[in-house]
């Protein structure tokens, strides 16, 4: 059984312009509050933002700085710069979801329910299909890397030792599927599994409920049994739900941060 909670920092702890943010980064914290303000809502697609001169009064930050802020908004798919018209609000389907800042933004600005029940979902369709893939045309060596993830989740003794192993496990059934582009998708889900398990981390028993569904996962993928790979991540994320569920009930919201 793992032993103490320590606040463990998240991959949203890191999150370029969230932890630059901290530093009190006039730049980072124009980009942090106007993004979060996009993604949160408070600025709507088609919106336009704030004029330049009230924002450079507000942040205390010159123009060429101010224009940096917006190129980086610009890059996340967050706004469009246009002569004359601004900088402005785009459609919530052409922002840059992927993105580790933009996902943190996501993480902060939604209700922890929905935002846990989005991820699920995105983990049901994408982990058993790579996972199935990857018992299929995966090299030796790297199953051997899920299996040595797998060990370090066992060797685990607290939460917060069990974090990174577990996120590496998942990662590397993306990674072993030998798809550049799924390797690329598991690797920008990080974030947002990492808020998961810290959640699901709060059940007492965590560690005795974990292990055997990971360990499945691997029976299955060193058997290279693709059907059974993909039947026990499914049952695993089942069960992630079911914790996550309880949790949820039993603390209304958990501070992840």
């Amino acid at each position: 059984m793992l032993t103490g909670t320590p606040r463990m920092r998240s991959r949203a702890d890191h999150a370029t312009y969230a932890a630059q943010a901290e530093g009190k980064s006039r730049h980072a914290l124009i980009v942090s509050e106007l993004g979060l303000a996009i993604v949160g809502g408070k600025l709507k697609p088609g919106d336009k933002l704030p004029p330049e001169p009230q924002l450079l009064e507000r942040y205390e930050i010159s123009r060429p700085v101010m224009r940096e802020a917006v190129r980086v908004l610009v890059a996340k798919g967050l706004v469009v710069s246009r002569q004359r018209a601004g900088a402005i609000v785009r459609p919530r389907n052409e922002w840059h979801l992927l993105d580790p800042d933009v996902l943190y933004w996501l993480i902060q600005a939604q209700p922890q329910r929905d935002f846990v029940q989005t991820l699920l979902e995105v983990r049901r369709i994408f982990e058993p299909a790579a996972a199935a893939l990857a018992a299929r045309v995966a090299t030796d060596g790297q199953l051997q890397s899920i299996a040595a993830a797998y060990a370090g989740m066992a060797a685990a003794r607290t939460t917060a030792e069990l974090l990174e192993p577990d996120l590496a496990f998942h990662r590397r059934i993306a990674e072993a599927t030998g798809n550049d582009l799924l390797a690329y998708i598991g690797n920008m889900l990080s974030l947002a599994l990492r808020e998961s398990i810290i959640l699901s981390s709060q059940l007492p028993n965590t560690h005795e409920l974990s292990l055997p569904r990971h360990k499945a996962i691997l029976t299955a993928l060193q058997a290279r049994d693709a059907l059974g790979a993909r039947q026990a991540t499914l049952l695993q994320l089942e069960e992630t739900g079911d914790d996550i569920d309880t949790v949820l009930a039993a603390d209304g919201r958990v501070n992840l941060a």
